[in-house]
């Protein structure tokens, strides 16, 4: 069997942002634009990996979410706890200065863990969590 992950979603309040974000911030490529206003579904991925993609996409679009599911996901991502990612670099503290000089929220500077990797985090526009990994 031969299953790779092709693309994760992550929830976005302001299109814009979260394209400047992902695109202009990060270096991501753009690779799909749809829809209109708030209701719009991008795509990026890091250059040269073009099966690995996040889907960015407005919250509780589903038509089969119910009222308060979509209220829980609302309140959720006020929190910054709906979604993350954990992305990875050999580079982290390079990483680290420019998404900090975006003007991200930082979560945590770069720091050594004690279950053996050495990463930071931030949120990105939506309040999605960020975690950068070292790549060692």
């Amino acid at each position: 069997m031969d299953i790779r992950i092709h693309t994760c979603l992550l929830p976005h309040e302001d299109p814009e942002a979260s394209l400047a974000f992902y695109r202009d911030t990060l270096g991501f490529e753009v690779r799909g634009d749809v829809g209109r206003g708030r209701r719009r579904w991008i795509t990026v991925g890091p250059p040269g990996q073009p099966d690995t993609s996040i889907l960015l996409a407005p919250p509780a679009a589903d038509p089969g979410i119910t009222d308060e599911e979509r209220r829980v996901i609302v309140e959720m991502m006020a929190k910054g706890t709906y979604g993350w990612i954990l992305l990875a670099t050999p580079y982290l503290d390079g990483a680290f200065q420019k998404v900090r000089a975006s003007g991200a929220e930082v979560v945590q500077e770069p720091a050594d863990q004690p279950y053996g990797v050495r990463d930071c985090a931030f949120r990105d526009p939506a309040g999605n969590l960020v975690r950068i990994r070292e790549l060692r």
